[in-house]
């Protein structure tokens, strides 16, 4: 509408408006406060919408994964659920890695709601790490090391078991 492509006027753009506003009024208030141009706000929601999809495809086929791991698992004993929860276990403090490092890009600290989990899952094992491991710049690779650390004691465990 605002490259009077669609008619405001219009029933299609009235339409569009109600329905993006909601999403739209407060991304433009987040990039007016930040110093950015509030009409570059649907670019951000359109950003938003695919991430968010992204997210939502990859947590629905994680999911779906499970559940025919569990079930597998089910059938196979109890030599198979504790290989089962090994790998969920894994999983887990990766996906918790991975939100407490793109968490530090965005600016996000330790103590926000969104990052308190993540720090509290994985702070046992990068914490030694890190005081251990120098920073080399401006570049932390205590939580590399901590998902390498993770994957060889996978390795180890299923080796095992």
């Amino acid at each position: 509408m605002r490259t009077r492509r669609v008619s405001p006027f219009s029933a299609l753009g009235r339409t569009l408006r109600s329905l993006s506003e909601p999403f739209t009024g407060s991304i433009e208030r987040r990039l007016t406060r930040a110093g950015g141009n509030p009409v570059h706000a649907g670019w951000w929601l359109v950003i938003g919408v695919a991430v968010t999809g992204v997210l939502l495809l990859s947590l629905l086929e994680w999911l779906t994964r499970v559940a025919a791991e569990v079930f597998g698992a089910a059938a196979g004993g109890p030599r198979s659920l504790l290989r089962l929860g090994v790998a969920l276990a894994y999983d887990i403090l990766v996906v918790a890695l991975l939100v407490r490092v793109i968490g530090s890009w965005l600016g996000m600290f330790r103590y926000s709601r969104w990052m308190r989990p993540a720090y509290a899952l994985t702070d046992w094992l990068v914490g030694p790490i890190s005081r251990v491991l120098p920073q080399m710049g401006m570049f932390d690779w205590s939580p590399l090391a901590a998902w390498l650390v993770l994957w060889v004691l996978r390795q180890l465990l299923f080796s095992v078991i």
